[in-house]
């Protein structure tokens, strides 16, 4: 995905700087050309052949180096991305203040290209308001600023701060490259994973939706610039720790909280498997073997209620509805009476064998036409962010 892509990653001064030689490795897999600045205080961490044995190409620390005296100039000239991590809470002051005293902060502002910073430090420092107040300029100098990680810190602290995972970090990479921040200004809602229905508090029906087609959404919606709101069931994995989550497990609960965020919101998007049947008595307490019976075992089901069929029903003329619908045949054919019977503008429809996989394919569909995509669910996230947009 990222082949030949050309990304220059500036390495700071900071305990995380050791987890930036996996980034490096990461985003060189992925068939990127990567080259490195590091900074003085990073040296302190990592030393330049690391990086250099796990990329293949150059790693610049100085900025009067005979052999390439406007380096700066060369280096920003080549990049088609520009990743700062880790972003220290000093680099952060040097760009927002306008400060070029060394190769990296020279190179930042010798760079047009798209600009990625990845912020790591202490908790205490990341809340400082003169730490705030300078990636608020950043914002609005319309450089890229991935929030930090919430979690365990080196210096023993626990609160936000925390280097990202470096999955994460590809992706934030993947969507500066490639997707432009398009949705700034919308709200937008997410249902995703699988909705349980209990008998009991053990024991419960659900399905095998493992949420990832509805992460990839949000998180994709997010790196456009949507101010996204997740609502959640069961999901495999976890949520994107920067994108506002609300856990709702039953398919009352989701209704809920779907029908009381739906009213605000610009575009939602149904992706989560909500349960059909519900149990018409659930026990407070564990149901014993012995109650069951010993032969034969009958429970009273009923139906739940249709979640995007109510939204069909009362949505607003502006907003703009899309819902998902899992076949395991004519698929085509029962997605088209999905969108007609629930008031949608699209039905993504898609083969209940890709459930819990990467990659996905699916067909997405409106009343005129219908679009075959397939790859990664991030890609494909991106995708119908780009048809229904």
């Amino acid at each position: 995905m990222l082949r030949d892509k050309k990304i220059l990653l500036g390495v700071c001064g900071g305990i995380a700087a050791y987890k930036a030689v996996d980034l490096a490795s990461r985003l060189t897999k992925a068939g990127a050309v990567v080259k490195i600045i590091m900074t003085e205080g990073a040296q302190e961490f990592v030393s330049p052949l690391t990086f250099r044995s796990i990329t293949g190409q150059s790693v610049t620390t100085r900025l009067f180096n005979s052999e390439a005296p406007i380096e700066h100039v060369s280096l920003a000239e080549w990049s088609d991305l520009l990743v700062i991590a880790p972003a220290t809470a000093n680099i952060i002051g040097k760009i927002s203040s306008g400060i070029a005293d060394d190769l990296l902060t020279t190179t930042i502002m010798a760079c047009t290209a798209p600009k990625l910073i990845v912020p790591a430090m202490n908790s205490r420092m990341w809340e400082n308001p003169i730490v705030q107040n300078n990636i608020n300029q950043l914002y609005s100098y319309e450089y890229l600023v991935m929030p930090p990680d919430t979690g365990r810190l080196a210096c023993g602290y626990e609160g936000k701060g925390r280097f990202p995972e470096v999955s994460e970090i590809a992706l934030w990479v993947m969507s500066a490259l490639y997707y432009p921040r398009d949705l700034i200004g919308k709200k937008l809602l997410v249902t995703a994973g699988a909705c349980r229905e209990y008998l009991d508090p053990m024991r419960y029906i659900s399905n095998e939706s493992s949420g990832k087609m509805g992460l990839a959404i949000a998180r994709a919606a997010y790196h456009r610039g949507a101010e996204v709101t997740l609502i959640a069931g069961h999901t495999n994995e976890r949520v994107p720790y920067f994108i506002k989550n609300i856990r709702k497990s039953s398919a009352k609960e989701m209704y809920d909280e779907t029908l009381d965020q739906a009213e605000k919101m610009d575009i939602i998007i149904m992706t989560a498997a909500v349960t059909d049947f519900q149990f018409r008595d659930k026990s407070a307490v564990k149901i014993k073997k012995e109650e069951f019976g010993s032969t034969s075992l009958k429970l009273e089901m009923q139906p739940t209620v249709d979640i995007l069929k109510e939204l069909g029903k009362i949505r607003k003329e502006q907003q703009k509805l899309i819902g998902f619908a899992a076949e395991t045949d004519n698929m085509i054919t029962n997605a088209r009476k999905k969108l007609e019977a629930k008031n949608c503008d699209y039905i993504v429809a898609n083969n209940i064998t890709c459930a819990g996989n990467e990659e996905t394919d699916v067909v997405i569909i409106d009343k005129d036409n219908k679009t075959e995509i397939s790859g990664t669910k991030f890609f494909v996230a991106h995708r119908i962010l780009d048809i229904i947009k």
